[in-house]
């Protein structure tokens, strides 16, 4: 798939990127800036600072938000998290998962704002529907709270399709621009008890986000554009994001974390 993604990079036109500018990290760019001394932790070893985030505003639930730029391992990260949890006796049956790709616009308001082929951007998501999901969750007394989801195979959010229920003492979610903090989502950050920002090789992302695409049954030159084009413009927007963040882990790997 590499081959093929820098051979469509000659064949995308420079100017179908209004980021053609933008210059993505490189690995050895974000190793110099975050050093990473003895033993490597991952996330499964970050299980006992999310038990003390739960304890520290209890009785009413956490929120952990995972955050970074398209294609950085942010699903990937939350499949461990949500697995090593269930295994975790202080966690275990304890923690809900409220994805921010279920409050995408759908492709009818997406088309009548004209918008749709920006879908992804900041201002194709009801970003004050998510605040308001999340301040639900964050409310005491406790209530079951619904929340949409997102069907990747049709493109459209599923309306109440995610319950958190009373139960959760930890509620997890991710995206592009938890800590974005401008326009619609300026509200968003003061939802979040901790922040986990996800860091990676820019050139790594790009394929893996190709390789998405592809998988989506777009051709490789068209996805490699829609990349450069779209998830680019997207991922400089959010840039700066760890230095808003507790956690950072670049490509899994604790990089930097605060004390808690």
């Amino acid at each position: 798939m590499l081959a093929l993604v820098l051979q469509s990079l000659g064949e995308v036109d420079s100017s179908a990127s209004s980021s053609s500018s933008w210059s993505l990290p490189s690995r050895s760019a974000l190793e110099g800036r975050y050093s990473v001394s003895g033993e490597q932790r991952c996330v499964e070893d970050l299980l006992g600072r999310l038990e003390a985030l739960v304890a520290s505003v209890a009785p009413r639930r956490a929120v952990l938000g995972i955050a970074g730029p398209p294609g950085s391992g942010k699903t990937t990260l939350v499949t461990r998290l949500l697995t090593a949890v269930a295994a975790y006796p202080a966690l275990a049956g304890r923690v809900a998962h409220v994805p921010m790709d279920g409050f995408h616009l759908t492709n009818l308001e997406l088309d009548s704002l004209g918008r749709r082929d920006r879908k992804g951007a900041p201002d194709t998501f009801n970003a004050m529907a998510y605040a308001g999901v999340l301040a639900s969750v964050r409310s005491l007394p406790r209530a079951v709270v619904t929340a949409p989801s997102f069907d990747h195979v049709v493109g459209e959010p599923v309306a109440d399709s995610v319950v958190v229920p009373v139960a959760a003492d930890l509620v997890v979610t991710e995206g592009n621009y938890l800590v974005l903090g401008s326009g619609d989502w300026v509200g968003l950050p003061a939802m979040l008890d901790e922040v986990w920002w996800c860091a990676l090789d820019g050139d790594v992302r790009v394929e893996r986000l190709v390789t998405r695409h592809v998988e989506t049954g777009r051709e490789v030159a068209d996805a490699t554009e829609w990349v450069l084009r779209s998830d680019e413009d997207n991922a400089q927007a959010v840039e700066g994001g760890a230095e808003r963040a507790d956690v950072v882990l670049l490509d899994g790997v604790v990089v930097s974390e605060s004390d808690r």
